[in-house]
């Protein structure tokens, strides 16, 4: 039995539940960890997805659940139970003590929890996604922070800053891909995390007087589908930094990363390849095409942790965070 499963295994429990059933791309990817990395990596998702699943009326990340008390209201919750979290307090608030039990067991400065806050905030608030810059701040505070507390997680030290920009840089990546997959579904619900000025080079702006629904339409496919692979382009600069970060890791660990990086950065790579009939629907990955990409990543990550002689990629130009 792991370090934190002993403390509360009930926890543990409830947050393998979570991942199982809430991301099969996450759950097959952590599977590579050693036992203790992975016990701790649950309880980090969690909190992560129910705190998600709050912001946006969900179960799990799916389906829309009726609930009376305002969006301002969850988060304000939200943040009242990740402070007493944040303090080591568990409450019987199985989401919340998941986070507890990791604090205990992990250095995480408390700046990276509340970064991920800052992002369901901007949700919450409605948010204008003006400029390229106005993604990748967003992108930062949803999941590059995630990504910096994974890396913590899996033992890279807080002081290490030139590691936590790779593991944001993975989080990043992670976040623009799903934006690419996501773009029907988002439209669908009034979203458009697509930069305004991106869509604008298109003609695609509101001053045309289209709205996020509007750029689904199959007469605005082709000029949509220019603007998500520009996104997916981005995507991979951000996986490609990543990458960099791997020799800081173990094997299993760079294993781990490494086939997650895959699961993900196919998916935009198959929206991009599918053309614009890709944005009629929400494009997936089967299982195979994911066993395929953890069975990759396996010489990737031996190459990578032992081959340390090439400089570290440049990553000038990409979003870096202000490290706590």
């Amino acid at each position: 039995m792991t370090a934190v499963a002993a403390a509360a295994p009930e926890v543990l429990a409830a947050a393998e539940t979570a991942i199982a059933r809430g991301s099969r791309s996450f759950a097959l990817a952590s599977r590579l960890f050693d036992r203790e990395t992975r016990a701790r990596a649950t309880l980090l998702y969690a909190w992560c997805r129910h705190c998600d699943d709050l912001i946006d009326g969900q179960v799990l990340g799916e389906g829309t659940v009726e609930s009376r008390e305002p969006p301002a209201a969850r988060l304000a919750r939200i943040r009242h139970a990740t402070d007493r979290a944040l303090a080591g307090e568990l409450t019987g608030d199985l989401p919340f003590d998941a986070l507890a039990l990791l604090v205990r067991a992990v250095a995480i400065p408390r700046r990276y929890p509340e970064d991920l806050l800052e992002g369901f905030r901007r949700d919450v608030e409605g948010l204008r996604v003006a400029t390229e810059a106005d993604l990748l701040s967003y992108c930062y505070h949803v999941a590059g922070c995630v990504g910096v507390m994974m890396a913590l997680v899996m033992g890279v030290p807080p002081g290490d800053h030139a590691t936590l920009a790779r593991a944001s840089d993975l989080g990043m990546s992670f976040q623009l891909n799903n934006i690419a997959r996501d773009v029907a579904e988002d439209a669908a619900r009034g979203r458009c995390y697509l930069p305004a000025e991106w869509l604008a080079a298109e003609g695609l702006s509101a001053a045309e007087g289209l709205s996020a629904a509007d750029h689904c339409r199959p007469e605005h496919r082709a000029a949509l589908h220019r603007v998500v692979s520009r996104l997916v382009d981005l995507a991979e600069r951000y996986e490609k930094s990543a990458a960099h970060g791997v020799p800081a890791l173990r094997n299993r660990q760079a294993w781990a990363v490494l086939s997650a990086a895959n699961i993900y950065g196919d998916i935009g790579r198959k929206v991009r390849g599918r053309g614009p009939e890709a944005l009629a629907g929400r494009t997936v990955t089967r299982r195979r095409e994911k066993l395929f990409a953890v069975v990759a990543a396996f010489p990737q990550a031996l190459w990578r942790r032992h081959v340390r002689t090439a400089p570290p990629g440049d990553r000038t130009g990409l979003w870096t965070p202000a490290f706590a």
